[in-house]
């Protein structure tokens, strides 16, 4: 979807008013850990992508407390925004943060890997001296 300022501003309003309610007006200790990664909200605002990430344990718990707080938190949208149209919410585990979790251990694991290599020059020289 193609994106201006104007979609950008209501994306990030949305994302900022569900992680609100999320914090304090939804009691499901299911959701105390979750991030709200970012929204996608239709032209329209009928529909609105919530992106979120947790720890990995707890996907499936999750995504069972998002999908029954589901209804809660669109109200409590509805009641925060002054938008004319109170989105439906469609939850989507946001993987791009345990992918960056699992590049960044790759890189740390092939930099000790590398550090324990000799250095071309120690090399070099333990076989000419």
């Amino acid at each position: 979807m193609k994106q201006n300022a104007s979609s950008r501003r209501v994306n990030e309003q949305a994302r900022q008013t569900i992680a609100e309610i999320l914090m304090f007006d939804v009691s499901d200790p299911r959701l105390n850990d979750v991030t709200v990664t970012g929204c996608e909200v239709s032209f329209d605002r009928s529909f609105c992508n919530v992106f979120y990430t947790t720890d990995p344990a707890n996907y499936e718990t999750t995504a069972e407390a998002l999908k029954r707080a589901a209804g809660k938190i669109r109200s409590e949208m509805a009641r925060k925004l002054s938008w004319r149209v109170a989105p439906e919410l469609r939850f989507v585990l946001d993987a791009s943060v345990d992918e960056a979790e699992r590049i960044a251990q790759a890189l740390a694991a092939e930099s000790e890997r590398f550090e324990a290599q000799p250095s071309v020059n120690e090399a070099y020289e333990e076989e000419n001296a």
